[in-house]
Formats: C-alpha cells, sequence, structure tokens
C-alpha cells in the first residue's frame, strides 16, 4: 500500500469512529477539539488501527496519543508509511 493509500485509510477510518467528515481531520484534531473523541471511540480507534493496519500497540503507546501526529507516530513505528 502506498503512503497516500494508507493516509487515505486513516482518514477514512477516523471518520468512521469519531463520526466527523474525513476532510476536518488534521494533525491537531484531538479528544480538545472533537466532541465525538471521548474514552469510548479512543478505545474504538485503537481496536480499528490495530485491525486495518495489521499491528498491534503497546499500552504506553496507546496512552501516548494525544492526536492524529501521534496515532501516525505511532503507525511509523510499526512501519506503516504515513509521511
Amino acid at each position: 500500500m502506498t503512503e497516500n493509500e494508507n493516509i487515505q485509510k486513516l482518514l477514512a477510518l477516523l471518520s468512521r469512529v469519531l463520526d466527523i467528515d474525513k476532510n476536518i481531520i488534521t494533525d491537531e484534531t484531538s479528544p480538545d477539539n472533537t466532541a465525538t473523541w471521548d474514552s469510548f471511540n479512543g478505545l474504538m480507534m485503537v481496536s480499528e488501527l490495530e485491525n486495518a493496519f495489521n499491528v498491534h500497540f503497546t499500552m504506553d503507546e496507546v496512552v501516548a496519543v494525544r492526536n492524529v501526529s501521534d496515532i501516525k507516530i505511532a503507525l511509523n513505528k510499526h512501519g506503516i508509511d504515513l509521511e
């Protein structure tokens, strides 16, 4: 999968889980500025990301996520090219 396909896959997943338009998702999108990013949807994101990208996040990685940029960093650590 190319980098652009991975980005599109990530945006589609986040859009679906958070029930927001993928066009408004930026690296700064976070629980602080997205009403639907609550603890339940945060857990749903982890599960969906792990399934979609065939990775497994550590608890430290999950706790470190504060925004979409952090999700990209975590995925990159698992060999998923998003940059």
